[in-house]
């Protein structure tokens, strides 16, 4: 398996990665993702996908954050398996190379959020030694 990070621009971004991560973000259009993207990445947003057999088979975005709660950590904004890749070890190898990533960066968290219906994922992430910490809160402004 071949971990690989995208910047802005690259055309596999809307080719490969967006029908991957449109499973999980379904609402993204190629010209949405493209614009939240570019606006991300300067806030420290990244995109790192798991190809296997030449095909994007995971994607991450993530990026590193300090706040006053938990200093420095890794935060994960979406973690998302190809339907046809599941259950192979795409999850964990992503998952794997993030937490890396996290500490060489010098890192104490590495944090996500999931939905309250995503069960499966929940699993997963405890599988992966991961605890289920905090309640996350949101009001919807428009």
């Amino acid at each position: 398996m071949d971990i690989i990070d995208l910047e802005p621009g690259d055309p596999r971004l809307g080719t490969e990665v967006l029908p991957v991560l449109r499973q999980l973000r379904p609402h993204l259009t190629e010209e949405l993702f493209r614009d939240v993207y570019a606006e991300g990445h300067g806030q420290g947003l990244r995109f790192t996908a798991a190809y296997s057999d030449g095909r994007c088979a995971g994607v991450a975005g993530w990026r590193i954050v300090v706040n006053t709660n938990n200093l420095r950590m890794l935060y994960v904004d979406d973690l998302v398996v190809a339907d046809s890749a599941r259950s192979a070890g795409v999850g964990h190898e992503l998952l794997a190379h993030l937490e890396g990533r996290a500490r060489q960066a010098g890192c104490q968290w590495l944090n996500l959020d999931s939905a309250t219906h995503r069960t499966s994922a929940h699993r997963f992430y405890l599988r992966e030694r991961m605890d289920i910490a905090a309640f996350h809160f949101a009001k919807q402004l428009t």
